[in-house]
């Protein structure tokens, strides 16, 4: 039972996700400071801080909801406009296309010769 639970963890997996979810958290943390240090308070001057929480649907209680939401769009545009694509453009510009390769040189005269005694031997046996 041990020996499995072993080779489980010994497969790489389980190391490459929790390596994941650790990036992950971390990563986390950088865009929600990101949203809350930089692009609130940018929104926030242009037209105030958004709450909603006190919104009512009759009975239901809809304002958390759409704070949560809004807080989901905002991280998800600032992940994907400051992050995301500065690094696709970046990535996309280093592994650009590699310059084709030269020209092979030409041949030397002995090479020249050879082939041409190699060509002779071929119809000679043809």
């Amino acid at each position: 039972m041990m020996n499995g639970f072993t080779q489980f963890l010994m497969r790489g997996n389980a190391i490459d996700l929790a390596v994941g979810v650790i990036v992950g958290a971390a990563f986390g943390g950088i865009v929600d400071s990101l949203v809350k240090d930089i692009i609130s308070p940018i929104l926030g001057l242009l037209g105030g801080q958004p709450d909603f929480s006190a919104l009512q649907l009759g009975p239901v209680g809809i304002g958390n909801f759409l704070n949560a939401a809004m807080g989901f769009l905002i991280k998800a545009a600032g992940l994907y406009f400051l992050i995301v694509l500065p690094y696709t453009r970046l990535t996309a510009r280093a592994a650009a296309e590699p310059p084709p390769a030269p020209a092979p040189p030409a041949p030397t005269p002995s090479e020249q010769y050879l082939q041409e005694i190699r060509d002779l031997l071929a119809r000679r046996q043809a």
